[in-house]
């Protein structure tokens, strides 16, 4: 019994960190409201300051997973927090342009490593049929991290400056590492739902993942879609702004619901589809019918543009980011299905790598048509990349075990 509540507590732990790392990137996608004005930034320059995140943040997605492979994910996530909150306080000081960027960098550099820790951490301590609630608890706290985001940055700014807004939320991530420190892990063979899997297993080389079919398509997948989440991460105080006339102190009042719906959905998305399975249904069909039903209510996107008032706005973003939680939790756990101890959080990383990618090269394109055009192209594509991106999963990929003998063929 002992055992299972650290399992629980751990992932507990893993959910502050990931809601911290979260709230760390949002603090600035509000308050460059008021740095654009004080530092006389233009929206292709904040385009580039978020591309200077994306750009270590891809590096060390793929970096940061391959070693948490090797060193496992209390040693990982332990680096990565550290290194984040650093930076996240290194904001607070800056005087210039080339300083956001340079702490942007830095935080990106922490910040890559902690989806891959998350994955490897439930991994290690879960089976199959929990898997995917743990997954959604784990990564369930980055929405959460996007909820309190608004409301404690427009107070900790109105209150003390922009600045402590940064520096306050790096003393945060400190105290969470000690603490992360200080937790006793239990040894794999005191794990009773996964003491039949193997307790040593060979890494798998890079060699044989890029001749995987299904773990290229993985990667495709992201490469797809990240580019909507960063949208929506970056972008979304600044369209409620200049479309909606949404002042400062009142996006603190509104941004956080759809936030709150997407840890909601995270998690719920997670409860459902290990209840399928123990319904019977296979992993793949479980997997597959959760991502489907998200596909479909992520096209609400497109209507975003259409929507007359604030609040119909907001309804449709939270439609969209409940539809994003459904699918990222089950897109993530099918990871970990496919590939187990051999691959999982290499392949968690090499996504979160080709996400970014993408995302560093769509995010000045975002900058200019925000700035020549309008936002309604973007939110079209919103409404139409979780679809494709499903169609690639429902008739391409299986989601079966590969590890830890690999298919290259498969």
């Amino acid at each position: 019994m002992l055992t299972r509540n650290i399992r629980w507590i751990i992932v507990s732990l893993v959910f502050i960190a990931t809601g911290l790392n979260f709230l760390d990137r949002q603090i600035l996608s509000i308050t460059i409201i008021k740095i654009q004005k004080e530092f006389n930034i233009s929206d292709i320059q904040y385009g580039w300051v978020n591309t200077s995140f994306l750009v270590s943040y891809a590096l060390m997605f793929t970096v940061g997973g391959r070693l948490i492979e090797k060193f496992g994910g209390k040693k990982g996530l332990a680096v990565a927090v550290g290194v984040w909150s650093l930076a996240s306080a290194l904001h607070g000081f800056m005087t210039h342009f080339s300083h956001l960027v340079a702490s942007r960098f830095l935080l990106g550099f922490g910040e890559g490593a902690c989806f891959p820790g998350a994955a490897k951490t439930v991994n290690e301590l879960f089976a199959k049929k929990e898997r995917a609630l743990a997954n959604g608890i784990a990564i369930g706290g980055s929405a959460i991290g996007a909820v309190i985001a608004p409301v404690l940055t427009i107070w900790l700014s109105n209150a003390y400056g922009w600045r402590w807004c940064f520096i306050i939320a790096g003393l945060i991530g400190l105290v969470w590492l000690v603490i992360w420190l200080l937790v006793q892990w239990p040894k794999k063979e005191t794990l009773p739902e996964v003491a039949k899997l193997p307790t040593t297993v060979k890494t798998l080389p890079f060699s044989q993942i890029f001749k995987n079919r299904s773990a290229l398509l993985i990667l495709l997948i992201r490469f797809l879609l990240d580019p909507v989440f960063y949208f929506f991460m970056f972008w979304i105080p600044k369209y409620l702004n200049e479309t909606k006339q949404v002042s400062f102190d009142d996006i603190g009042r509104f941004l956080w619901i759809p936030f709150l719906a997407l840890g909601f959905s995270n998690i719920l998305g997670g409860y459902l589809s290990d209840r399928l399975i123990k319904k019977k249904y296979s992993v793949n069909k479980a997997r597959k019918t959760i991502m489907g039903f998200a596909a479909l209510l992520t096209m609400s996107a497109m209507l975003v543009p259409l929507a007359t008032n604030l609040n119909e706005a907001i309804v449709l973003m939270s439609i969209l980011l409940f539809a994003h939680g459904f699918w990222i939790t089950n897109y993530i756990t099918a990871i970990s299905d496919i590939f187990e101890d051999t691959a999982t959080s290499t392949i968690v990383g090499l996504s979160g790598t080709a996400g970014a990618i993408s995302g560093l090269i769509v995010n000045p394109l975002i900058g200019l048509v925000v700035q020549q055009y309008t936002y309604t192209p973007l939110w079209l594509l919103c409404g139409l990349m979780y679809p494709i991106a499903f169609i690639i999963v429902a008739f391409c990929i299986d989601l079966k075990p590969r590890a830890p003998k690999f298919s290259t063929l498969n």
